[in-house]
């Protein structure tokens, strides 16, 4: 085998082994060092830069058993005895996602504990499972987004080992596995790639940080080996593109990066046989991200819509400030539902100037990823409070039919489906004792200038931030969280029953507001009402081939409702649409309040 590494830089690369003499590696073409030289997996090596004592860390590292700064280990992916042979993937039409953070979902913070979880995700009729990032960063824990060294998993997570038993486990369940990926900007700490080359980029930075210098061929090389090795080695499904528009390249690039990602793993999944995907999170509002590459577009699969998150956001919660200041409009909730983007080309307050591009008709509803909660919309507040900490069980109800009937493909952030009770705060774990107050301050100054009252605003370095943000998973077998999850369990059949919850087609999605807090949203023969004002509502709109399907109202003391009106009590929904043959199942009892 050839040991090589892309080190631009460096008038020098030794090879450094524990025990053993380094070897030198040889320059070749394009600031690409070699060495012909056989690891045995596990063992230990480092590369040694022109005159310096310490070795760094190998950049394409799979694996850090002692931290991001220190010696890399060989990690053999043929190794692994697969059994998914038989899996031959999933798309995501049709699919509903499930987002969680392996240190938070379970009790041990690892990747075998999340795999006791899975019959949990197949009962509540999960299709995919997506990772926050998983690359190693400095210190225990993290969201995830302060990875430095992105081949490798981080080994508080069971490394790449225990990766590839969640990964085979997963699809023996039944369940697609997508990866976030971060290719935008570097950790603070243990990033050591500007000192082999030009990974970044000089005097341009992002929110993060420096920006990652896409105008680099073998930097570009660096993301699309990333990529094609979480998809192909570790068997993934597809990649979460994280911050995609934080991603900086010269207009001049013929091809971009999201354009040349996608054709190369367009390629691999006719290659592989499977569908491979890849979805954009993206702040731009723009469809060039999923429209076709014949079209003028990068091919991705779908994309996140941040607008549906907030237009569900205030309906629910009345909150205005910031960014939601727009969809006070009681027009947002129907124009995301019908259309993607409620920022079209329309005149965004927060950004102070028209944002986004219009979603031609003919993309496919569920191109758009759907949340009423997630990772940042969560993590990103105050106190890191999620919705089932200031709303009632009704609102929750209200939010599970919203997210399940959405058009798009919609998404769960762990412990949503049952309304969990703990926050999800951000959560750091810095060895620096500088880097943990720079964090500290920098936290408190930024919400301090959006208003927010300081102490509400927890020490990130703190490990009691991170235990708090532990699910508790008895609550799954508790009173109101039992009904919820019992809600979203028989919403989630209720979308695999019904092709109209399904329907990629955007012809039928319609919606309109009926009144303050009242809205009808239409998918093609199927209506969903939703009531968040103060007053019952009486809906006509059963009988002649038509019935309730699930309705959270207890006006009719939570009975299904044989002929109309249906009467939607304050903080209620109803899904209804044509009668079954058989009859759909009573739903009602399945949530009805426990003694």
């Amino acid at each position: 085998m050839t040991i090589e590494v892309w080190a631009p830089r460096a008038a020098r690369v030794r090879l450094r082994r524990p025990g053993r003499d380094d070897v030198e590696l040889t320059a070749t073409d394009a600031g690409w060092w070699r060495a012909p030289l056989t690891l045995a997996p596990g063992a230990e090596y480092g590369f040694v830069l022109g005159d310096a004592d310490a070795a760094r860390p190998d950049p394409r590292s799979r694996r850090q058993p002692r931290g991001v700064h220190d010696l890399s280990a060989w990690d053999d992916p043929a190794s692994f005895a697969w059994t998914d042979q038989s899996w031959t993937g999933r798309g995501l039409a049709g699919g509903l996602i499930y987002e969680l953070h392996v240190g938070t979902f379970t009790p041990e913070g690892t990747l075998d504990a999340a795999i006791g979880k899975l019959r949990h995700l197949v009962e509540l009729g999960v299709s995919h499972v997506e990772l926050l990032p998983v690359n190693a960063f400095n210190g225990t824990q993290n969201w995830g987004y302060d990875g430095v060294l992105w081949y490798a998993v981080q080994e508080t997570y069971g490394g790449p080992e225990a990766y590839r038993r969640f990964v085979d486990a997963a699809h023996a369940a039944g369940l697609a596995v997508i990866q976030d990926v971060v290719y935008n900007h570097l950790g603070p700490s243990g990033n050591y790639l500007p000192e082999y080359g030009p990974y970044l980029r000089d005097g341009q930075s992002n929110t993060w940080g420096a920006s990652v210098n896409l105008d680099e061929p073998a930097v570009r090389a660096f993301i699309v080996d990333n990529a094609v090795m979480w998809l192909r080695d570790f068997h993934v499904d597809g990649l979460r593109l994280d911050a995609v528009h934080a991603l900086h390249e010269s207009a001049s690039r013929p091809v971009h990066i999201l354009q040349e990602l996608s054709e190369r793993v367009d390629a691999l999944s006719a290659h592989l046989g499977r569908p491979l995907t890849l979805i954009a999170e993206s702040d731009l509002n723009d469809p060039v991200m999923i429209l076709p590459r014949e079209a003028g577009g990068y091919g991705l699969a779908a994309q996140w819509v941040d607008d549906w998150h907030h237009a569900v956001h205030v309906a629910l919660t009345g909150e205005t400030a910031g960014y939601y200041a727009d969809f006070a409009d009681p027009g947002a909730l129907p124009k995301t539902w019908a259309g993607g983007f409620f920022h079209d080309g329309t005149f965004s307050s927060f950004r102070e100037r028209d944002w986004g591009r219009p979603v031609p008709a003919e993309v496919a509803s569920w191109r758009f990823v759907e949340f009423a909660q997630d990772h940042d919309q969560i993590g990103n507040r105050a106190a890191g409070d999620r919705l089932s900490q200031t709303l009632s069980f009704d609102r929750l109800a209200v939010a599970a039919v919203l997210t399940l009937t959405a058009p798009g493909t919609p998404m769960l952030f762990m412990g949503e489906e049952w309304g969990a009770s703990t926050p999800w705060q951000f959560f750091t774990s810095h060895p620096e004792p500088e880097l943990a107050e720079a964090t500290r301050r920098g936290r408190r100054a930024e919400f301090a200038a959006m208003g927010w009252d300081e102490s509400l605003v927890p020490d990130p370095n703190d490990p009691a931030t991170f235990e708090r943000s532990k699910l508790d998973w008895s609550e799954t077998e508790q009173g109101d969280h039992r009904r919820l999850l019992q809600l979203y369990r028989a919403l989630a059949r209720l979308r695999r029953e019904q092709p109209e919850l399904t329907d990629p087609s955007r012809a039928g999605q319609q919606a309109e507001c009926a009144g303050p807090g009242r809205w009808v949203l239409h998918r093609d023969a199927a209506t969903i009402y939703v009531n968040l004002s103060p007053q019952e509502w009486a809906v006509d709109d059963i009988g002649n081939e038509r019935e309730v399907w699930i309705a959270t109202t207890t006006a009719n003391g939570g009975q299904p409702v044989e002929e109309g009106p249906v009467v939607l009590s304050p903080d209620s929904a109803a899904v209804i649409g044509g009668r079954r043959r058989p009859r759909l199942e009573r739903r009602f009892a399945e949530y009805r309040p426990v003694d």
